[in-house]
């Protein structure tokens, strides 16, 4: 149960989530200008506020991706000159910039923070972009693309019995979907069909933090952050068994106790679909959990702004009442190499 103190710096909630149309092109710049100010504009308007309010401004994004070097300083003309903000940046997945910026939030020296993510990978191919982010020495020299590294894990799953095609094919289905069509499409890059894979999507990501009592001014149900960590597991693939992701279990163990009970709601940032069967095992998830209602990164997989709007999504469903325990998971690096999982809960659950 969350504390009523209404006093306390370290009581800090998500406020607000907003985020661009999931497209697989646009046509800006790919410092995500265009995609940022309606959404920022949106959550002023949503909380009643403007940027003045906002005490601390953190991004998440990749200048490999953008082609560019510095490409979030340009991002940056998205919020305007005047008045100065305090800003950061992190070279990750945004999910990331809002762990920054719930430190910034815990150690006192903000009340509030917009955490933001974007990415344009229509701008490239990106199964190849992602090769950039691999040992330089002995895997990238090779170009294995992003596909054939997630279908090698897929494979050596599937030999060790840990799952199966219709495993696969059931988390892309849904609840309500028909497994066995899915299941009848050709493969497009064996283990793998199109369903598998998350789709190229150019897109961005903001979410309003808010501490104590100024979160309950900004928002009637607001979604408190009860505990964040992250793990990272071995560049090298070869020391590490892929069918399994001790990264994330350490993380979900250092914010739950092992308690993974009573969660109503988890978004799994898994860009492909055995990549969740892992996440859910990792975590120790419940049936009773529903897993990614938001339809996760299979549905729509905008590059370092998904796993902060699994953040988002999960703070949503807390936000409007359908949950009171949710969990948000966010994952950079190839094959789950880093992960991080956040706790969200309602005021009194």
């Amino acid at each position: 149960m969350r504390p009523t103190v209404t006093d306390h710096a370290t009581d800090i909630a998500v406020v607000g989530f907003a985020h661009a149309p999931h497209v697989p092109e646009t046509f800006g710049t790919t410092n995500g200008v265009e995609m940022l100010v309606p959404i920022f504009q949106k959550l002023y308007d949503r909380l009643g506020i403007d940027k003045s309010h906002i005490d601390f401004w953190c991004s998440g994004s990749s200048d490999w991706l953008a082609g560019r070097a510095f490409s979030f300083i340009s991002a940056v003309d998205s919020i305007g000159a005047v008045p100065p903000i305090n800003e950061s940046h992190v070279e990750m997945d945004a999910a990331w910039a809002l762990y920054e910026a719930w430190v910034k939030l815990r150690s006192g020296q903000a009340q509030t923070a917009l955490v933001y993510g974007f990415g344009k990978s229509s701008a490239g191919t990106l199964r190849r972009t992602l090769t950039m982010q691999l040992d330089p020495y002995l895997v990238g020299p090779l170009w294995p693309d992003a596909v054939s590294v997630a279908g090698l894990q897929a494979r050596a799953g599937l030999d060790a019995g840990r799952w199966s095609e219709r495993d696969m094919a059931a988390v892309a289905a849904g609840a309500d979907g028909d497994v066995d069509a899915l299941l009848a499409n050709p493969y497009t890059a064996n283990p793998f069909r199109a369903h598998d894979v998350a789709p190229v999507t150019d897109g961005a990501a903001a979410v309003v933090l808010a501490v104590g009592d100024r979160a309950r001014e900004l928002c009637e149900r607001p979604a408190w952050i009860t505990g964040m960590a992250h793990r990272i597991d071995p560049q090298a693939f070869g020391v590490r068994d892929l069918t399994v992701s001790p990264s994330t279990t350490a993380a979900a163990q250092a914010v739950t106790g092992g308690d993974t009970a009573g969660f109503d709601v988890a978004e799994l940032h898994a860009q492909f679909s055995h990549q969740q069967l892992i996440l859910a095992d990792a975590i120790g998830l419940k049936p009773e959990t529903r897993i990614n209602p938001s339809g996760g990164a299979l549905a729509g997989n905008p590059m370092f702004a998904a796993g902060l709007e699994r953040i988002g999504y999960a703070a949503e469903a807390i936000i409007s009442g359908s949950a009171n325990r949710a969990l948000a998971h966010a994952t950079s690096g190839p094959a789950l190499q880093q992960n991080l999982v956040t706790v969200i809960e309602s005021e009194n659950r």
